[in-house]
């Protein structure tokens, strides 16, 4: 192979590795009711060269059903197709995951659109998992469930602002595609999994609750703003050891202050 064969080779690799990797980003669906909702979700991922898809609690997961509406070429995604009975565990592989959702509110994370979405998966998608979550057909996604995003994505309509399930996983899964397209340099280290986040939140949890930061009578409403005060800085699995760490420090420096008090009495 002479020099130009070579530098040619490198670069068609390098090329590749500045791409999206759509392998390592899912679909998840909470709670869907409707058997061929699934099967529009699983034609439309089909579409747009996305394999992977979960349902968590699926209210009807009738796969004749799932079927109609799915493509014959889409049969790999049923039969590879994942179902949790929790999010929390369906989420736990993951190091970054994206709630969707038409609603705007205060206490939601840092909101962006479809198409900024997908450019900024670009860097976090070559080493890290990313699953891409849409909430029940009749309700969305709440707030309980969005505390597990890392950020939320709204797609923009002219007035009526809700839009059909298979409908929302197209756009998406279109601007994931279209951003596969997209060259860019650089690329964001393995991220902590959503175990090692949720670990890491209950730890924090009880250890500010012990020392009366938190109210024990309703400590989710600061524990979101801790939340998403964090998930801004893509927390590696070391650095939510740290912080657990930190919290194991402050618990045996409670600790010692409950054994001086007793011993005060």
């Amino acid at each position: 192979m002479d020099h130009k064969q070579r530098t040619t080779g490198t670069k068609n690799k390098r090329s590749c590795m500045n791409k999206i990797k759509r392998e390592n980003i899912s679909i998840v669906l909470l709670e869907p009711r409707i058997p061929e909702n699934i099967g529009a979700v699983v034609r439309a991922m089909n579409n747009m060269d996305m394999r992977r898809l979960i349902l968590v609690s699926p209210i009807n997961c009738d796969s004749t059903r799932i079927l109609r509406t799915a493509t014959v070429h889409s049969r790999d995604i049923i039969e590879e197709m994942q179902i949790y009975d929790d999010l929390r565990t369906a989420l736990g592989p993951f190091h970054y995951v994206v709630g969707t959702t038409a609603r705007i509110g205060v206490s939601r994370p840092a909101m962006t659109n479809p198409r900024t979405l997908a450019r900024s998966l670009i860097p976090i998608s070559r080493q890290n998992k990313i699953a891409i979550l849409f909430g029940p057909e009749d309700r969305g996604l709440s707030n309980e469930h969005l505390k597990y995003c890392h950020t939320i994505t709204r797609i923009p309509t002219f007035e009526f602002s809700s839009l059909n399930l298979a409908q929302a996983v197209m756009i998406i899964c279109y601007e994931v595609f279209l951003a596969g397209s997209v060259q860019e340099e650089g690329s964001m280290p393995r991220l902590a999994n959503n175990f090692e986040l949720e670990g890491m939140y209950d730890h924090l949890n009880s250890v500010l609750i012990r020392i009366g930061f938190l109210n024990p009578q309703n400590p989710e409403r600061w524990m979101l703003n801790i939340r998403r005060f964090l998930s801004r800085y893509h927390l590696r699995a070391g650095e939510a050891r740290l912080i657990r760490g930190i919290c194991r420090q402050i618990d045996w420096y409670a600790g010692q202050i409950d054994r001086w008090r007793e011993k005060e009495k």
